[in-house]
C-alpha cells in the first residue's frame, strides 16, 4: 500500500482535528468519507496487519448497531468482520491514518503524526 490515507469520518470532531492536523503538518494525503463512500474490501483486508490490531480493536462498541447485532462477547471470524464493515462502516474506529505501510488511530488525534 503507497498511498497516504486518513480514513476520516467528517461528522467526527477527532476525525476532523486530525485532518487539520495533517494540513497543517503539510502532509498530503487522500481523505477516504468512509461513511458515505464505504470501505474496500481490499483495504479492510489490509487494515489488521497495518494496524497491529485485530478486528476486534477496530470497532467501535458504542455504536448503536454494535449492540443492535449482538456483538459483543461474540466470536467473529476475521471474514464477518470485513462484511459488517462494509455493510455497517459507522463500526470502524476513527480516524485512521495510513502512511508507509503503517497505520495509527488518531486517538487522540495528535497521535496521526507518529508515523511520518
Amino acid at each position: 500500500m503507497q498511498k497516504t490515507i486518513l480514513i476520516h469520518n467528517p461528522h467526527c470532531s477527532k476525525s476532523r482535528n486530525a485532518k487539520d492536523i495533517l494540513l497543517e503538518a503539510g502532509i498530503e494525503f487522500v481523505t477516504v468519507d468512509y461513511v458515505n463512500e464505504g470501505l474496500k474490501e481490499k483495504l479492510l483486508k489490509k487494515l489488521p496487519s497495518l494496524l497491529k490490531l485485530s478486528y476486534i480493536e477496530m470497532i467501535r462498541k458504542n455504536e448503536d448497531i454494535f449492540k443492535e447485532l449482538n456483538l459483543d462477547g461474540k466470536i467473529v471470524s476475521d471474514k464477518k468482520w470485513i462484511t459488517l464493515l462494509m455493510k455497517h462502516p459507522i463500526l470502524l474506529e476513527r480516524p485512521i491514518f495510513i502512511h508507509n505501510d503503517k497505520a495509527i488511530i488518531g486517538r487522540p488525534p495528535e497521535r496521526v503524526l507518529e508515523i511520518i
